[in-house]
C-alpha cells in the first residue's frame, strides 16, 4: 500500500508552479522581443513583402518593354541603313 508523502507532494507543486511561471516568463518575453524588432525595423524604413513585390513586377515589365523597344529600333535602324542603298539603285 502507498502512502502519499506531504514532500513529494509539495515538490510536485512547486515544479507544477514554476512550469507556469517560466512558460509566462516566456511568452512576456517573446512579446517583448517581437515589439523590441518591429520597432527597430519600422525606424529603418525596411519595405514590406508586397511593396517589394509590386516594385519587382515593375521592374519586370520595364525590361520586357525596353527589350521590345530595342528590337522596334533594331528593325528601324536596319530600315534606314537599307534607304541609301535603295536610293542609289534607283539612281543607277
Amino acid at each position: 500500500m502507498q502512502t502519499r508523502n506531504k514532500f513529494f507532494d509539495d515538490m510536485s507543486q512547486l515544479m507544477t508552479n514554476a512550469m507556469g511561471v517560466a512558460q509566462g516568463a516566456k511568452a512576456e518575453a517573446e512579446t517583448a522581443m517581437k515589439g523590441f524588432v518591429d520597432r527597430w525595423m519600422a525606424d529603418r524604413d525596411f519595405v514590406t513583402r508586397e511593396e517589394f513585390d509590386a516594385v519587382r513586377a515593375m521592374a519586370v515589365k520595364a525590361r520586357e518593354e525596353n527589350a521590345a523597344l530595342e528590337a522596334r529600333l533594331a528593325v528601324l535602324e536596319a530600315k534606314l541603313a537599307e534607304a541609301p542603298k535603295a536610293a542609289k539603285k534607283k539612281e543607277g
